[in-house]
């Protein structure tokens, strides 16, 4: 049976569509009308709609769906606390109603920002667990306030039947990545690599497939009720803050300088450039270590990112080499 999926254009919907197609399934994706071309080369069936819109999601599922993998989301985008509730919250909510509905099993794709502490990173590895207490989120983090909401509407969705995952990934790169992968690319392009601070931590990111690996696995997986898992790391070996921008750079066919920083001195160098909040908050990720663990899931969802960090950098490069606009 068929497997809907949201945010199919995206980061990470885009590559649970690829992975379902690899293994033979048969997807449909809720997109906005100018996404149609990239969903049907993508191998999926198109549906125009918007997540805000119930109708479109009675379309969706029109027909039966087995499972729903939910990505669609606003993420750092220039928008008020109003959009973000309408998109991330409300459209949750609908998805979360059209699965149970449809009697299907729903894979949320949430974010470790419900946990709150956006700068909260150390130069120690602190094994952060699902069990690590929810911390007030500030209110201009739309955010993370709106991805928390909706995880608290998916579970109200599970007291009445629903069977649902949340995937609470962290900092992720890859393919059709409008952030983080496209900010390393300018910066490695520049034949400096900065090592700030000792650049032996393992940042707090990873691959959009291995993201996408975890949804296939979660629609599969003996889970009842509602279950939360964090997804936030590749397949070994990890890659330091160092070796990760230098494979970024071998990939890129450059030859850079590197050029070590005192963790301080970045940091006061961001706060120039941006608030003393989100420089904090930079340099913290930067230099800290990834301090999420994702045991639950490898154990219960039988999950194995099937990417290691060195081969994901290889691959997201090539795409952005490949479908970069000339003269960028």
């Amino acid at each position: 049976m068929t497997v809907l999926v949201t945010g199919g254009s995206g980061l990470v919907g885009s590559h649970v569509i690829a992975a379902l197609r690899a293994r033979g399934e048969s997807v449909r994706a809720l997109v906005r009308p100018a996404s149609r071309a990239l969903i049907e080369r993508l191998g999926a069936e198109a549906v125009s709609g918007d997540v805000q819109d119930a109708a479109a999601w009675r379309a969706a599922v029109q027909g039966g769906v087995r499972g729903l993998v939910h990505a669609a989301a606003l993420l750092q985008q220039r928008a008020s606390w109003q959009e973000y509730e309408a998109v991330n919250v409300g459209g949750t909510r609908l998805a979360a109603r059209a699965a149970r509905t449809a009697g299907a099993r729903l894979v949320h794709i949430s974010s470790v920002a419900v946990y709150g502490g956006l700068a909260d990173y150390r130069p120690e590895s602190e094994g952060r667990t699902e069990d690590f207490s929810f911390r007030p989120i500030p209110e201009h983090d739309f955010y993370a306030r709106s991805k928390r909401l909706a995880e608290a509407a998916v579970g109200e969705e599970a007291e009445r039947g629903l069977t649902a995952v949340a995937l609470r990934p962290n900092v992720i790169y890859g393919e059709r990545d409008r952030l983080f992968t496209p900010r390393v690319i300018r910066v490695v392009r520049r034949r400096v690599v900065p090592r700030i601070g000792p650049g032996t931590n393992h940042l707090s990111c990873m691959y959009a497939g291995n993201v996408a690996a975890a949804a296939v696995a979660a629609l599969d997986a003996p889970v009842a009720g509602f279950r939360a898992y964090n997804v936030a790391s590749d397949a070994p070996p990890a890659l330091t803050q160092h070796e990760f921008l230098t494979a970024f750079a071998a990939a890129l066919g450059v030859r850079p300088v590197t050029i070590p920083i005192p963790a301080g001195l970045a940091r006061g160098v961001m706060t120039v450039v941006t608030s003393r909040r989100l420089a904090r908050a930079a340099a913290a990720f930067i230099t800290g270590e990834n301090p999420y663990v994702d045991e639950r899931a490898r154990r219960e969802l039988a999950w194995q990112p099937p990417f290691t960090a060195a081969s994901a950098v290889r691959r997201s490069v090539r795409w952005f080499l490949e479908n970069e606009k000339p003269g960028r």
